[in-house]
């Protein structure tokens, strides 16, 4: 069954126990005291419901009857991202510090049918790029590279519009009124992808300095230290806390390299890169950058098309993220991975 589906009560009920270990009827009822008044035997349905549909699952009898989450996957829980951000961040009760256990949960995170509906509208991108005269493939390379240079460095704050960063891609003509680290950003971007353009069979199996790498190129000359960082860093809005130590930061990218290098599903490797490089924060800034190209060299690397992200939203980009620091719940990035994923293939290269 489809979350969205569900009623807004519901949707609460679901999240509220996805969110806890095991929880009684009467704590649902209090949580939803405020919220949505309901009467007990219009909640016991609904709980009745979700178990029916195995969004939750039930134990015990009587007073002792718990109920909990029903997953394959810890990652996968479902949280209603709209009933969470209403609160404050102080208010929300997500976890606060880096997580090690997570990485035992890198697995699975696409269902086998999800896995064949991909297939089934998946498109080889060396051999759509060979369909195209030379001229409507540089067209089309030229347009998809200001658009992920456009939204990509969007989603960091960069005020530049999609027509300055087709002039300053096309024509070297900077925008008037910008910080010029604005232009040195988008280009940037531009400098990494035509590393994975040009290397892309080599981002087949992933190394450490291959992400030290595009790191380095996304972030130069922008006065912003290469390398992995020895102090900590902050996230603004959510209370969680990357690592600090440099010997444990590592350590956390090098299990992100083996699932990686691990799973099999193309999307699936690309989905770890994108939320794992963000959620370690391995370098002192640009690390949502890095995963994003990230991804795409993964992607490419296993004949997949790359991604834009020109249809994404940036709010709701950081609120999949902030979710998964301290809800550890992937299930929203995952689904604006494959929106994405989707797009791509309906919009370039055709």
């Amino acid at each position: 069954m489809n979350e969205t589906n569900l009623t807004p009560r519901q949707n609460f009920i679901l999240a509220l126990i996805n969110q806890s270990q095991a929880i009684g009827r009467s704590d649902v009822e209090e949580s939803l005291a405020n919220r949505y008044p309901s009467s007990k035997p219009t909640i016991a349905r609904d709980l009745a419901m979700l178990v029916r549909k195995k969004l939750i699952k039930v134990s015990g009898k009587g007073k002792s009857t718990k109920y909990s989450a029903f997953l394959s996957n810890h990652l996968l829980r479902y949280i209603d991202e709209k009933q969470y951000f209403t609160l404050e961040i102080d208010q929300r009760s997500g976890a606060t510090n880096f997580d090690f256990s997570l990485f035992n949960h890198l697995h699975d995170i696409f269902s086998v049918l999800e896995i064949e509906n991909l297939n089934k509208i998946n498109k080889s991108f060396a051999k759509e790029s060979k369909k195209l005269p030379n001229d409507i493939y540089k067209r089309e390379l030229e347009r998809f590279v200001i658009e992920l240079s456009w939204k990509s460095s969007r989603i960091e704050g960069n005020t530049y519009s999609l027509l300055d960063t087709e002039t300053l891609i096309k024509q070297s003509i900077k925008a008037a009124g910008h910080p010029k680290e604005e232009a040195i950003m988008i280009l940037n971007h531009k400098a990494a992808f035509e590393i994975l353009l040009t290397h892309k069979d080599k981002f087949k199996k992933i190394t450490m300095s291959q992400i030290t790498q595009l790191h380095n190129v996304l972030v130069k000359d922008l006065s912003i230290t290469a390398g992995i960082r020895n102090e900590a860093v902050g996230i603004t809005g959510t209370t969680y806390r990357p690592l600090d130590n440099n010997f444990q930061i590592r350590e956390a990218l090098e299990k992100t390299i083996a699932a990686i290098n691990t799973v099999t599903f193309p999307l699936e490797k690309a989905l770890i890169a994108l939320v794992f490089i963000s959620y370690i924060q391995p370098f002192a800034d640009g690390n949502k950058r890095t995963g994003r190209m990230l991804a795409n060299a993964i992607l490419m690397a296993q004949d997949y098309f790359p991604l834009s992200y020109r249809s994404a939203d940036g709010t709701s980009f950081k609120e999949a993220l902030i979710l998964f620091y301290e809800q550890h719940s992937i299930i929203h990035f995952k689904k604006i991975l494959v929106n994405q994923y989707r797009s791509a293939l309906e919009t370039y290269f055709k």
